[in-house]
């Protein structure tokens, strides 16, 4: 019996998870077949089944690719100087710029609402996601960095809201002036997550700059 080189395997592996993003991406879930994912990663169907037995295979194996990419996101961001910038920088990379994602985040949700198996998958990942931000706002509360007032939980489930409606925009709008777009966003995160103390010093702050006397200019 031939061994297995665990290096090349896992490289293989990971050539047919890329090729099939590209299919995913272009075709949709439903659209893409194991042909399409061979042909674009040059093998054989045969040759597909040493790696993943089916097609949902290969996406469960992204899904858990991609939440073990985000673990290390958020860690990223909790050892950040500020929280709240580090966290929208992320959201424009990986979600208003990167267009894999915005595809395949409507699309997934397209699937799920006619493919039991694939809701499930889509749960699964929302439920891992959820814990992810739930656990990262109550080390971020412990740290004074986030409103300690805050129910993680929900503000969990309405920052994956906010996320996902942010991919859906350029999508919805190929002229979206992206800069701005994370500029407003940004305005909102603040305004949402800090706590009520750095709110308070921002809007002292905007007060007097805004309150300074208005210095009149004597016409000669």
């Amino acid at each position: 019996m031939r061994k297995v080189d665990p290096v090349k395997h896992e490289r293989k592996r990971g050539e047919i998870i890329a090729a099939a993003l590209r299919c995913f991406t272009r075709d949709g879930f439903r659209g893409a077949s194991t042909t399409d994912i061979c042909a674009q990663a040059g093998i054989s169907p045969g040759h597909l089944y040493h790696y993943f037995p089916s097609k949902e295979a290969i996406i469960e194996t992204m899904i858990d690719m991609g939440l073990a990419h985000a673990a290390d996101r958020f860690e990223k961001i909790l050892a950040s100087p500020d929280v709240i910038e580090a966290l929208l920088a992320d959201i424009e990379e990986t979600s208003l710029r990167f267009r894999p994602a915005q595809v395949l985040n409507l699309d997934g949700l397209a699937e799920a609402a006619r493919n039991p198996e694939f809701a499930r998958m889509i749960a699964r990942h929302t439920d891992a996601v959820r814990r992810m931000w739930g656990d990262f706002l109550r080390q971020a509360q412990s740290q004074g960095r986030v409103d300690p007032g805050l129910d993680p939980d929900a503000t969990a489930n309405i920052l994956i809201a906010v996320i996902d409606g942010s991919r859906a925009m350029p999508i919805r709008n190929p002229k979206l002036d992206i800069k701005q777009n994370a500029t407003h966003l940004k305005k909102m995160l603040v305004r949402f997550l800090s706590p009520p103390d750095a709110q308070s010093a921002s809007s002292k702050h905007h007060t007097q700059t805004t309150d300074r006397p208005l210095k009149l200019v004597k016409k000669r």
